[in-house]
């Protein structure tokens, strides 16, 4: 599967996310998409996207066939937009609920995939939400991966690869250093700003007078 863009995985996210659980409200409309993408709860990051970005995102899912346009019939107001990802991916509502809350909220351990997914699927174990992120992990295209066990976690958190490996390597590498103290004391870190300070201006120092920058006169009164 070709790699999406972020907004790409928050749109058909979205409609993953609708599709199960406002199905009377879908497909969607532009503006109910767009609000969807925007809203604050069950959202990391939060987004501020306007209509064009969510067009953009909707053109380009089109086109690597995870979208469809259902365009306005007789009487009809405007196009909507539904998700076909279970058919071009091939993957159950088990495997499509995780995928979809992955996508909304970010890296999460089986526990909180359990609970967020309940909507869209019930699991009825934990071991079930694992069984399903194992075969996610495990296809010849992998869609999901475990992330390093961060200290002080009880479970490993899982993330999704809708955006391709490159993505993955990035969330690996913010965990790794976001749980990594780091080493110096507060006292060790302040003294090493100051000395890079100093330095800079030294070296601006240097810079002047090799220009024959003189400094600002006084203003007069």
């Amino acid at each position: 599967m070709e790699a999406l863009t972020v907004e790409e995985v928050r749109v058909v996210a979205c409609l993953i996310e609708k599709a199960a659980t406002v199905p009377d409200l879908y497909p969607l409309t532009l503006n109910a998409l767009r609000s969807a993408c925007n809203q604050a709860s069950g959202r990391a990051p939060v987004v501020a996207y306007d209509e064009l970005t969510v067009q953009r995102a909707l053109d380009g899912l089109k086109e690597k066939g995870l979208v469809r346009f259902v365009y306005a019939s007789r009487g009809a107001r405007s196009t909507k937009f539904r998700h076909i990802v279970d058919e071009a991916l091939g993957v159950d509502p088990a495997a499509l609920a995780v995928l979809g809350v992955l996508a909304l909220r970010g890296p999460q351990t089986t526990n909180e995939l359990r609970s967020r997914t309940e909507r869209q699927h019930p699991f009825e174990s934990v071991e079930a939400v694992e069984a399903t992120l194992r075969s996610l992990a495990g296809r010849p295209e992998p869609l999901a991966v475990v992330l390093p066990r961060q200290p002080g976690r009880g479970q490993p958190r899982w993330a999704q690869l809708l955006a391709g490996s490159p993505a993955a390597a990035a969330l690996v590498a913010a965990a790794a250093n976001a749980t990594t103290p780091d080493p110096r004391s507060p006292v060790d870190r302040v003294t090493e700003l100051e000395a890079e300070v100093a330095g800079l201006a030294a070296r601006l120092a240097r810079l002047e007078a090799a220009l024959g920058v003189d400094e600002e006169p006084d203003t007069p009164a």
